[in-house]
């Protein structure tokens, strides 16, 4: 079956950012000249005002920012907001966002990368973001996770009555495993795919024998979901520190117009030129012995260079598990590798998929996947790795399936032909109904190939700590050394309790901007090589 391609909207998310800018700017043109006359006329009262701002007198050091997702525009627009202007972002990719990617398939924005904002309340920096900038309209939309049909692979719909019940069992199960980590009792607890096996046999136990064989296939369908949470394989997740995630009040939302727009104050407020795309780097200098040369340099695969007081880093796990040792000269110290090695790093896919004809009633479409244990232990397949396949929220038309773990990363091998064939052949054989149409068009994230991203975001695994997670985030050289800080470190990964969010992304990125900030105040501008800490 060929998939005919045309009804694809190219799209580019820059352009849809500068356009929001446009938009935006419009609106707040007349309030910006009041602000920059004010300014102008009481400049010290404002600095007064904002204890951050940088003395306008004093030297201002030079920063490079390696990335351009939610982690480095978030530190170049905390350093405009506080007077810096010397910091170039370098972005390997043609667009910003990172992690953030939209796109349009038929008559919605599907997003290829991050879908919610994790926390939709005042406690989230991205939902505050995203309301400031008037992307959010009330009433908020939070999906009901407890809703769908779970459906087993022998073509039966479980009983609503049953799949409600094993749905909150499990979800109590789920409750416990996240409690091992504040109880803290000293006594390991292994796998989390174990810890929650032994759990759901035990319960099991206490649903009627006629119910067991559905209540368990509802439960053990659902550890595929949690593995979309983790990226991986539950077998590799700490019980341990499962717990160790901070869930943030007021579900998860969407942002209806697509996540990307949320870039749009933070890229409209830097200075012109700053973000340089397409400029991946091949190594980066730090460390210089003597005065006489920069303290880091940039390089690119291009062969230009740029010189650096500080470089904050924001590239993935990914990418630091497989180019620490060719990145940094000199190499990272053991205690950050052992770091970048014992943190896991998970990879998820999704797959969209355009009907001209939808075989489901408009929001009432998603169809969980009720794999047995003995289906999820055979792992010949890519297929075993669907979750499940939900409705877009604001499209009558596209499916999305969620693919997690190496099957995530087995699935991107697949031409679009085979993925549609084994889409649709799942689909019809959990339904049973072998009449279920192919889609009109596919279009699917491949995060693992792609050798800036080398898969989706960080997890707890069976090695893990939060000391890791810190480790990876403190700069190099350390706060025990003479020399002040060259290499800072921010994304996901370095932001223990609100790793593999997009908020916790932000707030690594606010976190090293203001590590810049108190430390151009300490030295009174750029520090010198030679400078020793107080």
């Amino acid at each position: 079956m060929l998939l005919s391609k045309s009804r694809f909207l190219s799209w580019r998310p820059q352009e849809y950012v500068r356009s929001l800018a446009r938009l935006f700017s419009d609106a707040k043109c007349d309030a910006r000249r009041d602000l920059a006359e004010c300014t102008k006329r009481a400049k010290f009262e404002i600095c007064q005002l904002n204890p951050c701002m940088r003395d306008p007198c004093k030297p201002e050091p030079n920063i490079v920012i390696v990335g351009a997702g939610m982690a480095g525009l978030s530190a170049a627009h905390r350093l405009v907001q506080c007077g810096f202007q010397n910091f170039t972002v370098l972005e390997a990719t043609d667009r910003p966002g990172g992690r953030i990617h939209s796109c349009w398939l038929g008559d919605v924005v599907t997003e290829m990368g991050a879908t919610w904002i994790e926390g939709g309340s005042v406690a989230n920096p991205v939902f505050n973001l995203a309301a400031q900038e008037g992307l959010l309209k009330a009433p908020l939309v939070r999906p009901d996770p407890s809703r769908g049909l779970f459906c087993t692979s022998d073509g039966r719909a479980i009983d609503m009555s049953v799949s409600i019940m094993a749905y909150h069992t499990f979800r109590q199960i789920e409750q416990q495993a996240a409690a091992l980590f504040t109880l803290g009792c000293g006594r390991t607890h292994g796998t989390l795919l174990n810890f929650m096996a032994v759990r759901i046999q035990q319960e099991l136990h206490n649903f009627p024998e006629e119910q067991r064989y559905d209540a368990a296939r509802v439960m053990y369908g659902m550890t595929n979901c949690v593995r979309c949470r983790c990226g991986d394989d539950l077998s590799l997740v700490s019980a341990n520190q499962f717990g160790s995630y901070i869930d943030i009040p007021g579900g998860n939302i969407r942002v209806p117009l697509g996540y990307v727009g949320v870039l749009a104050p933070l890229l409209r407020d830097l200075p012109s030129n700053c973000v340089r795309y397409c400029k991946p780097i091949s190594i980066i200098r730090w460390g210089a012995a003597n005065d006489a040369c920069p303290r880091a340099v940039v390089k690119c695969c291009d062969g230009e260079e740029f010189p650096a007081d500080y470089v904050i880093v924001t590239v993935s796990l990914g990418v630091l598990k497989h180019q620490h040792s060719k990145l940094f000269c000199p190499g990272l110290p053991a205690e950050k590798v052992e770091a970048i090695n014992r943190l896991g790093y998970g990879h998820v896919n999704k797959i969209f998929l355009e009907y001209a004809r939808p075989f489901w009633v408009w929001k009432e479409g998603c169809i969980k996947l009720a794999w047995s244990a003995e289906e999820l232990a055979d792992r010949c397949d890519w297929v075993k790795g669907v979750a499940h396949v939900e409705e877009l929220p604001n499209s009558q038309h596209v499916l999305c399936a969620w693919v997690c773990g190496r099957e995530a990363a087995d699935m991107e091998f697949c031409s679009d032909e085979e993925v549609v064939e084994s889409l649709t052949t799942i689909l019809r054989r959990f339904t049973g109904d072998p009449t279920l149409p192919y889609p009109a068009n596919v279009l699917r994230s491949k995060w693992c190939m792609d050798q800036y991203f080398a898969g989706a975001y960080s997890y707890m695994a069976m090695d893990s700590t939060v000391g890791h997670q810190c480790d990876l985030a403190n700069p190099l050289p350390g706060t025990c050394e003479s020399m002040p800080p060259i290499l800072l470190f921010a994304g996901e990964a370095t932001i223990p309790g609100h790793y593999s969010t997009v908020h916790g992304a932000r707030l690594s990125g606010i976190r090293e901007a203001e590590r810049i900030i108190r430390l151009t105040k300490r030295y009174n501008g750029p520090p010198r090589k030679s400078s020793v800490k107080s």
